[in-house]
């Protein structure tokens, strides 16, 4: 496995994290031994890097993810992240939902706190919450402070509200075929020493190939009316797909590991967390650590998706 650092900060965690949203009924790993074998798998193959949030499952995950972590007897071991959501940023909102999490995951600190998203429909403001994060530091009970779906824009805005602390890390949707990140984001964090923790690195699974523009179910989670599945996007995608079959033939690696080797290899700021509903599939995920595919090969990954456009406007 290789490791990068969380930001500016001293912790080191896998290139390769386990992003836990599916321990809930969006995705539905709802038993908790399934949960702890994905964990535990995770262990085993090299993974210290966990992400989950209060909102996933409205604390379900956090409780799987605590429960096999405590289980496991590998707490002092791994990085666990978190996030506070944008409806949870008052200054008492901030200090009781933080409680909150650390009686879910079952630990007396959290590694890396993060905020949701922006709080869009109140209007706390930025330094409230900022500040009661920091607040959180100076007791102990969270390391580090991270951000999740923010603007470099609101990134600035938030940063400036720290007087002790510095933040860390952004955690934004980046994968081959949405590379937003690209035009603002990763540059800003290049520049400032922050980690991009990339959510969505697999597309929700359309960069698997698992699926074909034939082949195309009625979802019946979080992926149900996705963009990126319409017929016209997917068309596009599967191009991609079929060049990343291609490349992993050379080197004994699946779609999913030369699109995740991708983003790792695109910029040092990047780590990644995808998700996994079994242990083999964290398995194939932490392959994608380890090697490198050649710079021709990452060019034409870089040339076939920076020509894909995927639109929402699917209705």
């Amino acid at each position: 496995m290789e490791f990068r650092y969380l930001g500016t900060s001293d912790i080191r965690v896998s290139a390769v994290g386990l992003g836990t949203w599916q321990f809930s009924d969006s995705w539905g790993v709802q038993e908790y031994e399934q949960a702890k074998s994905i964990v535990e798998k995770a262990i085993e193959v090299g993974i210290n890097f966990f992400d989950t949030a209060a909102v996933y499952g409205r604390g379900l995950s956090e409780q799987f993810l605590g429960k096999a972590l405590k289980e496991l007897g590998v707490r002092e071991d791994v990085v666990i992240a978190t996030k506070l959501p944008g409806e949870f940023l008052s200054r008492h909102d901030v200090l009781k939902g933080t409680k909150r999490c650390l009686e879910r995951l079952g630990t007396s600190y959290i590694d890396l706190m993060q905020v949701h998203w922006p709080p869009l429909w109140n209007n706390f403001p930025t330094c409230e919450y900022m500040r009661a994060l920091e607040e959180l530091v100076h007791q102990g009970v969270i390391r580090y402070i991270g951000l999740s779906d923010f603007p470099v824009e609101l990134v600035d805005s938030a940063w400036s509200c720290l007087s002790t602390e510095d933040l860390v890390s952004d955690q934004v949707r980046y994968n081959l075929v949405e590379r937003d990140a690209e035009k603002e984001i990763i540059p800003y964090a290049e520049a400032y020493g922050l980690s991009v923790i990339a959510w969505s690195p697999l597309a929700k699974g359309a960069l698997t190939g698992k699926y074909t523009p034939d082949n195309l179910p009625e979802f019946k989670d979080v992926r149900r009316g996705s963009a990126l599945f319409h017929p016209d996007n997917f068309r596009q995608i599967y191009g991609v797909v079929e060049v990343l079959k291609e490349i992993g033939d050379k080197y004994g690696k699946t779609p999913s590991q030369v699109a995740l080797n991708w983003l790792l290899r695109t910029s040092d700021t990047v780590i990644v967390i995808p998700g996994a509903k079994t242990p083999e599939q964290v398995e194939e995920n932490a392959g994608a650590a380890g090697w490198r595919m050649t710079f021709e090969e990452w060019l034409r990954l870089e040339e076939i998706s920076g020509r894909v456009l995927i639109s929402r406007v699917v209705w």
